[in-house]
């Protein structure tokens, strides 16, 4: 710092150093490394705003890096500062030239402290070690004027005002200066000769209290009111005060701001202890702290009793009279406690003298270093916590994600974890009668479930009590049910309760209160005591209040997947017993003479089965499985063979026009059909993919509604929420695998597991290609594999693909069948899809597609001739191409376009002749 003569820009005489003041002197001495300790000031920082000002300019609150790194920082600049040897010649050039140059030694001025003389301009060599030792005369012989002149340029001053710029605060500390730094190349700001923290605590070495604090890497082991104490003795003995006090700040859950007595008035000597606790001098000076809290501003009195701001309760005569009260703030410069001291004491006769603005700058210096390691100790504190908390919910999600039979259980043990870490003696979860439980303002539970902790030692065991609901306060609850919010009382009407917090367990899904969490009687870790609640439980509740909650929705949920389960059984037993056909039947069935396949005509591509009897239809079926050698080779028990078939008879709905059990029968008959006229697919398959495609064809469409996926679909059917795609398949290939899993009907008992494994998934692969969606997906890659021959039957891919295709062919046989048998079927199926058009027009509002358009049906021939081309023909002409036995179906697919051409001609004419 220069001298205000020398910032007005007039450089003063050489021999003008005489008249110097001290302070001028200081301004040109040559640069000291004295002690490293106020490097760890809180607002120091070691980035500045300009490259010149060094450590001196105004710096971020937020730059506490080396508060993290102390350690570090400390041995650093120490070595730094031992290797600091300028040379005479760089020395002479770093001086101003306003300087008089002088030949005496540096020392020789701190020798005579009182004399004003020019300063040297050189210096060989720095001994730090003397430089220490020389300071010391000089401060003690300092004029009080000099002495808080010079305390004001001190690096370690307290922080002076923002107005004054002349006076070097705690914010704008100097820098040792090193022969590598680039601010060598500016005029350096010179330390002034005072030993660090001689003028504030009278220690050469500085201030014990801060060094026992700061110098450990700004870890604190005691506790706060340890820590907070410390200090208040302390400045209260530099300041020569008589009394003093110190509270912190803490917030509610509103965050609402108010003072906490953590310090209470202290006596440093010279006050009674009735005066220390008078009720109006405690009311007086928290009036005061509250006015500092509020402006975060120091306030110093002279006359406090007087401050008509203060008014004394009852005007009882006060003798405090001089009162000086400082925030403490956080490095962030945020208020998080007010300390206050009383009544200053002359050092010579003891008299009251009033608080300096020094005192205040003294005060406010140490108030800010208490306040960053209080922040530290917050940071700390909550990583604490937080670790803590952590621990616990992840021991929650442990015990929520094992499976517990009891619901009481399940809470008992998330309680358990929860009570060690806030210290609770008692654990109450309630649980409402229902969500209606709040009747004329009185709200009733139906359970409580009731635990309490018994320390055993260094650890604590969690029993489980039975108390019945009459015998525990739900006074608390009941409340917090009404209220839906946390509830934390510190202190109740009880003997036996002293503190109490309740929170709600919400339901995500309803946002209702489903139960409430209660915590009683927290233990003091330090003593046998109890104590309130903090902030800190108050989440951890919260926290456990989710679960519980997760808890409550679990149980529920396995109450009703378990309700829904058996339901779901007794249904399926319903079921077997209605569609198991008759002991009759089966007997009738297995005791039958199965009559040829030529006599059937079941080898035909045009078989029929319009006018055969029921008992054939069965008695056909029996008849490919025997003559595709099935039963032999995989040991198909006879008796359940015949039950399977009759028991997937009555699984087709009688009441369905098309998709009904003579659809199922004539598709199974075609891809009979197939494999006894194609040898060529008896290699490609092996004899598992065969039952499969037999046990597929039969049961592609049990249960048929007699409407598509889309109409199950937009009438939000079960069967859409069950399957979400392909329900009507996925729906088949389910009560296919309940009927082969039926007793009686397990015609795949035989097999190993392996093989059952693959001809179910087989089966249903085959079973969901039925859907044309799929079928129109799959086509493409088909069609392209036929095109350019190159079908590997090797391949598991291109055989799935070869037996959806020919799934798909049998499904759509219809088409070729000869043209009566064609025509009789095309109008089932047209009955069929008017009959849910009817429905969509009825419950949609809307006008059907044409094919399900009942005004169209004059265009049936016309939709016959699209049907055929887009979806059939492509189809078999493909398959015709691969296996030449397979032709018929294309010969008559076309066959029946041509009958379809014709036909609609016909109906247009008869149209015609009509409007004629």
């Amino acid at each position: 710092m220069e001298p205000a003569g020398a910032r007005a820009g007039s450089p003063p005489a050489r021999g003008a150093g005489a008249n110097m003041s001290l302070r001028g002197s200081a301004a040109r001495e040559p640069p000291v490394v004295r002690g490293t300790g106020w490097l760890f000031s809180p607002l120091w920082s070691p980035r500045t705003k300009r490259r010149g000002e060094n450590f001196g300019g105004e710096m971020s609150s937020d730059q506490a890096w080396l508060d993290d790194h102390s350690d570090f920082t400390r041995a650093y600049f120490s070595r730094r500062s031992s290797a600091v040897s300028v040379p005479p010649a760089d020395m002479s050039r770093l001086m101003s030239p306003r300087i008089p140059r002088s030949t005496s030694d540096h020392s020789k001025l701190l020798l005579a402290p009182r004399r004003r003389t020019s300063l040297p301009a050189t210096c060989s060599h720095f001994d730090i070690s003397s430089q220490r030792d020389r300071l010391k005369p000089f401060c003690s012989n300092l004029s009080p004027p000099e002495w808080m002149d010079q305390w004001c340029h001190s690096p370690c001053a307290p922080r002076s005002s923002r107005s004054s710029r002349s006076c070097l605060s705690p914010c704008r500390p100097l820098s040792p200066i090193c022969p590598t730094s680039p601010d060598l190349l500016c005029t350096p700001k010179i330390l002034p000769p005072v030993s660090f923290e001689t003028a504030a605590c009278g220690h050469n070495e500085g201030c014990p209290w801060k060094m026992g604090l700061l110098g450990g890497g700004l870890t604190w082991m005691g506790s706060v009111a340890e820590l907070c104490q410390g200090a208040v003795d302390h400045v209260g003995q530099l300041l020569s005060a008589e009394r003093g006090s110190l509270s912190l700040v803490k917030k509610d859950c509103d965050e609402k701001s108010s003072l906490e007595e953590v310090v209470a008035l202290t006596s440093f000597g010279g006050c009674s202890e009735h005066s220390l606790h008078c009720h109006a001098h405690q009311e007086l000076l928290k009036s005061i702290m509250e006015c500092v809290l509020a402006r975060e501003a120091p306030m110093n009195l002279r006359n406090a009793s007087e401050d008509f701001r203060f008014n004394m309760v009852n005007n009882q005569p006060s003798n405090i009279k001089t009162v000086l009260s400082v925030p403490i703030k956080n490095h962030r410069r945020e208020v998080i406690g007010v300390v206050v001291m009383t009544n200053k004491r002359s050092i010579r006769d003891g008299s009251l003298s009033a608080f300096t603005s020094l005192d205040e700058k003294v005060l406010s210096n140490h108030m800010d270093v208490l306040g960053m390691v209080l922040d530290n100790i917050q940071l700390y504190e909550s990583s604490r916590q937080e670790a803590k908390r952590s621990h616990a919910l992840i021991k929650m999600a442990q015990v929520l994600s094992r499976e517990h039979h009891s619901f009481e259980v399940l809470l008992s043990k998330m309680a358990a974890t929860i009570m060690p870490s806030t210290g609770a003696q008692y654990c109450t979860i309630f649980i409402p009668a229902d969500q209606t439980s709040v009747i004329d303002n009185k709200v009733t539970f139906s359970r409580v479930i009731h635990l309490e902790c018994e320390e055993l030692g260094a650890t604590c065991q969690i029993y489980r009590r039975e108390r019945d609901i009459s015998d525990i306060d739900p006074s608390y609850a009941c409340q917090t049910l009404k209220t839906m919010k946390t509830l934390n009382m510190a202190k109740c009407s009880e003997e036996s309760v002293r503190s109490i917090i309740c929170c709600p367990v919400r339901n995500e899904r309803s946002e209702n209160v489903i139960a409430v969490c209660q915590l009683m009687n927290k233990q003091s870790k330090d003593s046998d005591d109890l104590e309130a609640f903090n902030r800190y439980d108050e989440c951890l509740l919260e926290d456990l209040a989710v679960y519980c909650g997760l808890a409550l929705q679990y149980s529920e949920a396995v109450h009703i997947t378990e309700v829904r389960r058996a339901s779901v059984k007794v249904t399926q037993e319903v079921l077997a017993y209605h569609i198991t056909a008759a002991e009759q039947e089966i007997q009738a069935l297995q005791e039958a003479t199965i009559p040829s396949a030529e006599s059937l005509n079941i080898i035909d591509f045009n078989f029929s089965d319009f006018g055969l009897p029921e008992d054939m239809t069965t008695q056909a079926t029996i008849r490919m499985f025997l003559d595709l050698k099935l039963v032999q080779e995989f040991n198909i028990d006879y008796k359940s063979l015949c039950q399977w078939v009759l028991t997937v008879r009555r699984g087709y709905r009688n009441n369905v026009p098309y998709h009904n059990w003579s659809h199922a029968l004539c598709t199974a008959q075609s891809m009979f059909a197939m494999l006894m006229s194609t040898d060529q697919l008896h290699n490609i398959f092996s004899r598992l993919e065969i039952l499969a495609l037999m046990i597929a064809t039969l049961n592609h469409d049990i249960d048929h509604r007699g409407v598509n996926n889309s109409y199950i679909e937009r009438t939000k059917q079960p069967l859409a929420q069950l399957y979400g795609h392909s329900s009507l398949e996925n729906h088949h290939y389910n009560l296919c695998l309940f009927i082969l899993n039926n007793t009686g009907s397990q015609i795949l008992r035989s097999l190993s597991s392996e093989d059952h494994r693959n001809v179910l998934h087989m089966v249903k692969r085959a079973i969901l290609a039925t859907d044309l969606n799929v079928y129109m997906q799959r086509r493409k890659e088909f069609f392209s594999l036929v095109e350019k021959n190159r079908m590997k039957w090797k391949c598991e891919k291109q055989k799935d693909l070869l037996r959806s295709m020919l799934m798909t062919a049998s499904d759509l046989s219809a088409i070729a069948k000869p043209w009566p048998e064609q025509k009789r079927i095309a109008n089932l199926v047209a009955m069929e899809f008017f009959a849910q058009g009817d429905k969509e027009r009825e419950e949609f509002k809307i006008r059907p597609i044409d094919i399900m358009n009942r005004e169209n049906s004059t265009r049936l021939p016309h939709m016959q001739v699209e049907y055929i081309d887009e979806i059939c023909y492509p189809l078999y002409k493909a398959v015709s191409q691969l296996f030449d036995a397979c032709s018929p179906l294309r010969d008559g697919c076309v066959k029946n376009r041509e009958n379809w051409l014709h036909f609609a001609e016909d109906t247009e004419e008869e149209e015609h002749g009509k409007n004629v």
